[in-house]
């Protein structure tokens, strides 16, 4: 199965090799940049230039979580390997550690002086790398919200 995003504001997964649409999500309202299947496979999280970030439930065909707190689009997001958190990048210059269960952002990475154009956790650790339109990458310990 393969993931996609597109600027018609959906995200869609298509059957592999052969190319069929396996399933359509609608509800963001501008293009969706990112999208990254949760560990367990059962759900996936998108982010789009209308701020949001959304959890979607494939076996429930729908978005069941919209993280709402950056101020400008949404440019990346990645799930942490645990599977309990999401991470946003975003061109309003930072990015957010958002706790799935509490439905709330955990930390908020500042420091990038333009915007951050990516964010990865490194698998099984409290490491994410972000990259950034002021020409710099990031490790930050997302535990102290500090940069290493």
């Amino acid at each position: 199965i393969v993931l996609t995003g597109s600027d018609d504001h959906l995200w869609k997964t298509w059957g592999f090799p052969d190319g069929n649409i396996l399933m359509t999500g609608e509800g963001h309202t501008d293009w969706v940049s990112g999208c990254c299947f949760r560990p367990s496979g059962t759900q996936l999280v998108t982010s789009s230039g209308d701020t949001t970030v959304r959890i979607w439930d494939l076996s429930r065909r729908g978005c069941i979580l919209t993280l709402r707190g950056h101020s400008r689009a949404v440019l990346g997001c990645c799930w942490h390997s645990c599977g309990d958190f999401v991470a946003s990048a975003s061109m309003d210059g930072t990015s957010k550690i958002w706790d799935v269960n509490s439905e709330r952002c955990r930390y908020t990475l500042r420091g990038h002086k333009e915007s951050v154009n990516s964010i990865e956790f490194l698998p099984f650790s409290s490491t994410a790398l972000t990259s950034s339109a002021d020409k710099t990458v990031s490790l930050w310990d997302v535990r102290t919200v500090s940069r290493l």
